[in-house]
């Protein structure tokens, strides 16, 4: 009997957050390959005998590579288990999920994908900074603040991420923080330094913070050590309406 992969997105940080349809394939996993980020309460959903296996990646070290994770996946469905891929936000949103289906795919094996609430939707809502409406903005991009190469990647990323930045009202920034510095520098040349802006650390969790000001004070919590991972950075007119909204980090903000 063949096994199969389902790679479930568990959503932004807060457990009630992950999708029924996750949850149930959770709950019915043989094997359990999780990330870093995941909510760690999700994980006592699972069946009596379930294999867990710690697959988290953090910037400069990472428990297992991504060949080892494929190839984790491919073992064990091989093997006729039912086999959970838990990521956190949305496997499809910067999550690699594509990477890992396709592998699965490609050694004969039934690959399924449950999207999740990317991590991105979780810190505006949880923020109070709703990226496209009426009132504060109809537009906005999301990218990454990491760059595959060396310092030509990186200026040509730069470049083309002010070209973005000058054409929608908010930019979304992930894994931005060890960038921060230079991204905030390309946005506040497409948009001014005293365009709002906005941190949001460990979104949609107890722990959540947020940073508020303009790009030009971001920049700043980034040089003073405040802004830290992870952080979901948003450059536009949505950092303006947090006073207006319900946020969950209403007394921890700065």
């Amino acid at each position: 009997m063949k096994g199969k992969v389902i790679i479930v997105g568990a959503g932004p940080g807060d457990p009630g957050l992950i999708t029924v349809k996750g949850l149930e394939a959770l709950r019915r996993a043989d094997v359990v390959i999780y990330d870093r980020l995941i909510p760690r309460g999700l994980l006592k959903e699972v069946k009596p005998g379930c294999e867990l296996i710690y697959a988290g990646k953090q910037p400069g070290r990472h428990e297992l590579e991504q060949d080892e994770i494929n190839e984790l996946l491919v073992d064990r469905a091989s093997r006729g288990l039912l086999v959970v891929r838990l990521k956190g936000g949305d496997p499809y949103t910067f999550g690699r999920g594509e990477e890992e289906c396709e592998y699965v795919v490609s050694r004969g094996l039934e690959c399924e994908v449950v999207p999740g609430i990317p991590s991105y939707v979780g810190a505006a809502a949880y923020a109070g900074a709703p990226l496209a409406g009426r009132v504060y903005g109809s537009s906005f991009v999301v990218v990454t603040g990491r760059v595959v190469g060396g310092e030509p990647e990186m200026e040509e990323y730069l470049r083309r991420l002010r070209e973005l930045a000058r054409h929608v009202d908010n930019v979304v920034v992930l894994m931005g923080v060890s960038t921060a510095e230079r991204v905030l520098t390309a946005l506040a040349e497409a948009k001014g330094p005293s365009a709002p802006a906005l941190a949001v650390m460990d979104a949609t969790m107890p722990t959540q913070r947020s940073l508020a000001g303009t790009i030009e004070d971001l920049a700043r919590y980034s040089r003073e050590g405040l802004l830290r991972n992870p952080a979901v950075i948003i450059v536009g007119p949505a950092a303006l309406a947090r006073d207006r909204l319900w946020r969950a980090d209403a007394e921890r903000s700065t």
